[in-house]
């Protein structure tokens, strides 16, 4: 990491334009992430003065940046944490992960993550995956949904794996207590955008030339009633897509929102015992064994069906 940055803007910094691409221009060894956030916490000045990443600097100005980021910072910090693995052998790791917790961390030195924790048992997994903040996890689910984790332990099978999720192969099962009555199986089908009204929401985009336009992506998702109370019903909910918030989106969009799920239900919720989390879980994946080639199936019970 570096720290306490200063340099005098010459008349090549001022060829470049913006003070944001001059830092970078400089500081290769940096992203235009870290950059950013450097600027947005306030703390890049001209002169002593804080700027704006979009100012153009003058030739002679002294440019100061602590505690810049580097490439090599963006990794996952081994942590201790508790692991409820359900499955592994050479290849593949599957863990239990509680609601609450996120899979991975989204800037560096974060900790309390999935990925932290099983970086500290297997440490073969730092280099593993296309992303050095996954510790070889080969999806995600939302930090409040719980169960079933599927992580490589080696970058050949990381490589096969994906290739199936890529490819929409891997059956993958939820379990899901839903608000309303649901009396026949059906399914979900279309595309789903990022909210540009509400950050971190997604929603149901209709016809293809707006979809294409909001880069939306397809998602199809299928469900069928396990026992129906007056007000709710479990369902067992079967995707081969992985789009962000997919179930509990389409759900939604069909007046059946998840028990809990506070950014796509109504604001009276039902009242459980499970903590303020939403009760989705991760109950099955069933994949080909990226090295025997095998059918694998992975199955954990929800604690909320017990």
């Amino acid at each position: 990491m570096l720290s306490d940055i200063s340099f005098t803007i010459t008349e090549d910094d001022v060829a470049v334009g913006r003070l944001d691409k001059v830092i970078l221009k400089r500081f290769p060894t940096s992203t235009r992430a870290f950059i950013n956030r450097a600027f947005l916490s306030n703390s890049v000045s001209a002169d002593g003065v804080v700027c704006k990443k979009g100012v153009v600097p003058t030739c002679g100005s002294v440019i100061t940046i602590p505690q810049l980021l580097e490439k090599s910072d963006l990794r996952v910090v081994p942590q201790r944490g508790k692991l409820d693995i359900i499955y592994f052998d050479d290849s593949v790791i599957a863990v239990n992960k509680p609601p609450g917790q996120p899979c991975h961390p989204i800037a560096p030195l974060e900790s309390g993550t999935l990925a932290n924790a099983l970086l500290y048992k297997f440490p073969e997994l730092e280099h593993v995956g296309d992303d050095p903040l996954m510790s070889g996890l080969l999806h995600r689910i939302d930090s409040g949904t719980s169960g079933l984790v599927l992580c490589a332990r080696n970058p050949d099978v990381y490589k096969a794996a994906r290739k199936q999720f890529s490819q929409n192969t891997v059956e993958k099962k939820y379990t899901a207590l839903v608000h309303g009555r649901v009396s026949q199986p059906g399914g979900v089908s279309g595309y789903l955008a990022h909210s540009s009204s509400y950050r971190g929401r997604m929603r149901c985009v209709s016809g293809s030339r707006l979809a294409a336009r909001e880069r939306a992506m397809f998602a199809e998702t299928f469900y069928k009633p396990l026992s129906e109370s007056d007000n709710t019903t479990l369902l067992e909910v079967t995707i081969f897509t992985g789009v962000t918030h997919q179930i509990r989106c389409q759900l939604a969009s069909i007046g059946h929102p998840i028990v809990g799920d506070t950014t796509y239900g109504s604001a009276e919720q039902l009242k459980t015992s499970f903590g303020n989390y939403h009760l989705l879980h991760s109950s099955a994946i069933k994949l080909t064994h990226p090295v025997s080639s095998d059918t694998l199936t992975i199955s954990n019970e929800a604690d909320f069906t017990r």
